[in-house]
């Protein structure tokens, strides 16, 4: 494409963070932002400059100046809004997950196939410069042969908005298995997880999930190494943490046990902590600073940005991976099928759980 890509941002609580990226990049024109709540609305673009503003998505999606739609809604919202979207000839960028069903990934799927449009879920950790870090190692040879990899988000929800209470901790597990599969370079072909505790029956009267904890473990497509991913959002102590450790048979990377730690870099049973730099030298120099810094001052962070220590630089990756897909024609990154098999992950892993540990085979979207 010769022109800048024109985005609506949908959705300004956590969406918000991505409004000067986009504002700032070089291919990229923020054309639009909408949100239901107009005095919030009318705050938010006023501080921005953004003179196009909707409270009614669907107006949005008929604005002919939009190319692409941002989504950075609740979740019960994202399956139907990617889908109208695409539907309405716009290329999609969406946070996570991609949709609470198997059903709705497959329509978003179908969708994607049919309009010939770009589909990317937003997954902040595999844009992470801890991520890009292990990548790094991986491709220099140093880890050796992957052996095992192992993941987990854990997470106190307490204090969020409604629709998180009582949600089946697998329902939010992309954060946890999308760096296995990502340096596994595989997707996965099936699930086995188990629960184990118990919230409160107010909890988990909401979503009928009993369990504190879900653990899984995930058979990957073509590869003899397993995945391992660990997931709980309530009643349930610890530090937020959103982490990942890859097991080589030269090098191993394990993610610190708080946010103050450093990872460890092993070598036989030789052990040392390591920094991790930051890979702002891969984006445009107009967006290079969003790797260390977010929209909101220190007094008011927005909770998401907060928990996650900035998602680890990632928001301008992310920026920059999808408007570039759409410039260079190509997919992104995080394609459809992709996000549907990430997300699905989840989904079956949290049925698995309800059967008992009962192996759960997740759908084949490439076939769609």
């Amino acid at each position: 494409m010769s022109r800048k890509t024109r985005v609506g941002l949908v959705g300004l609580g956590f969406g918000a963070e991505f409004l000067p990226i986009y504002q700032q990049h070089p291919d990229a024109e923020l054309a639009a932002i909408c949100q239901r709540d107009e005095k919030a609305l009318n705050r938010t673009g006023d501080a921005f400059n953004v003179d196009r503003r909707y409270t009614a998505f669907n107006q949005m999606l008929k604005d002919p100046e939009i190319d692409a739609i941002h989504i950075n809604t609740p979740i019960p919202d994202h399956a139907a809004m990617t889908i109208a979207g695409l539907k309405a000839g716009k290329h999609v960028a969406c946070t996570v997950p991609m949709a609470t069903t198997l059903e709705e990934c497959a329509q978003i799927v179908q969708a994607a196939n049919e309009s010939g449009l770009n589909y990317m879920m937003m997954e902040t950790v595999v844009f992470s410069r801890e991520f890009l870090f292990a990548k790094e190692l991986q491709r220099a040879g140093e880890l050796g042969k992957l052996q095992f990899l192992r993941g987990s988000h854990l997470q106190d929800m307490s204090g969020w908005p409604g629709y998180w209470e009582g949600l089946p901790p697998m329902h939010y597990a992309t954060h946890a298995i999308s760096p296995l599969l990502a340096m596994a370079e595989s997707h996965a072909e099936s699930v086995i997880c188990v629960g184990s505790g118990k919230i409160s029956e107010d909890l988990a009267k909401k979503y009928g999930s009993r369990f504190a904890v879900e653990s899984a473990f995930v058979k990957l497509a073509g590869s003899d190494v397993s995945a391992e991913i660990t997931r709980s959002l309530f009643e349930t102590s610890r530090q937020y943490v959103e982490s990942f450790s890859v097991y080589g048979s030269e090098m191993s990377f394990e993610w610190g046990q708080t946010q103050d730690d450093e990872p460890v870099l092993f070598q036989g049973e030789e052990g040392k902590r390591t920094s991790i730099p930051d890979y702002a030298h891969l984006l445009p120099e107009e967006i290079r600073s969003f790797t260390m810094q977010g929209v909101y001052d220190a007094g008011n962070e927005h909770l998401s940005f907060k928990q996650g220590n900035g998602h680890g630089g990632s928001h301008p990756h992310l920026v920059h991976e999808f408007i570039r897909s759409i410039q260079e024609r190509r997919r992104p990154a995080i394609d459809h099928v992709t996000a549907a098999n990430w997300t699905s992950v989840g989904l079956c892993a949290h049925e698995s759980a309800l059967r008992e540990g009962q192996r759960i085979e997740i759908p084949d979207y490439a076939s769609l």
